[in-house]
């Protein structure tokens, strides 16, 4: 082999070998950000609060003293606070492909969105049904739930999962019943058969950029048979792995 033919080969494998060195580095720092995610995020979510409760509608045109759907109520806030100083904004907050993954033995699950209405938070109705598994929060100059806003910098926002047929309860004899966790007690519904799991994309949509991650929930949370109610409170963000879209 000549002199010039050596050299083009020794050119051609350090080029190779350049090549694998560059696609090596780019598998590595992809593996790296898929584990990771995005490092400077301009919001993040700094709180997420569950509570966990039952209410009830009255079933019309009965003649008992009580007969009424209890619902099985799950509503959850997200607190999302700016980075830094990130001169980004907040364009949308989106809820997105929400799925229940584990069904509950009893009833069935629902999304609701806040009601616009004064004299609650949710009413469970059609009307504030989430629909196509898509809920939205435009930045505004503040958060506020009932026109479904959020402020631009940061704030709070909440949706609801709720067991639309926990039962109904009907009774003559009932002297009292308290309008929370423990009728699902005083029914004999026991917390097992209304477990569920339930699972959706969380989007921060900026100015400039978005970025998802996953969210699952096990539902409800804690036991309501003694106080009516249970709760649980997330601060530790760091397993929400958000990624840019």
């Amino acid at each position: 082999m000549d002199k010039n033919k050596r050299k083009e080969k020794i050119k051609i494998c350090i080029t190779v070998a350049l090549i694998l060195i560059i696609i090596f580095i780019a598998l590595i720092i992809n593996f790296k950000y898929s584990v990771e995610g995005e490092k400077n995020m301009p919001f993040q979510i700094s709180k997420i609060i569950g509570v966990s409760t039952a209410t009830v509608k009255e079933n019309e045109g009965t003649t008992e003293k009580w007969n009424m759907n209890v619902i099985q109520n799950n509503d959850i806030y997200f607190s999302i606070e700016k980075v830094g100083e990130a001169e980004e904004k907040i364009e949308k907050i989106i809820f997105e492909n929400i799925t229940i993954t584990k069904e509950p033995k009893i009833g069935y699950i629902a999304t609701y969105m806040p009601t616009s209405e004064e004299t609650a938070l949710f009413t469970y109705s059609e009307d504030t049904k989430v629909q196509d598994s898509k809920l939205e929060y435009k930045g505004g100059t503040k958060s506020n739930s009932k026109t479904l806003e959020i402020g631009n910098q940061g704030g709070n926002i909440v949706l609801s999962f709720c067991n639309m047929n926990v039962g109904n309860f009907v009774s003559n004899d009932a002297q009292e019943i308290s309008y929370d966790g423990k009728m699902l007690t005083t029914m004999g519904i026991q917390a097992e058969d209304i477990q569920f799991e339930v699972t959706f994309d969380f989007i921060i949509q900026t100015t400039k950029n978005s970025y998802k991650t996953n969210i699952t929930l096990s539902l409800p949370c804690g036991d309501m048979s003694q106080e009516g109610k249970a709760s649980f409170e997330i601060t530790d963000s760091s397993q929400y792995i958000f990624k840019r879209i």
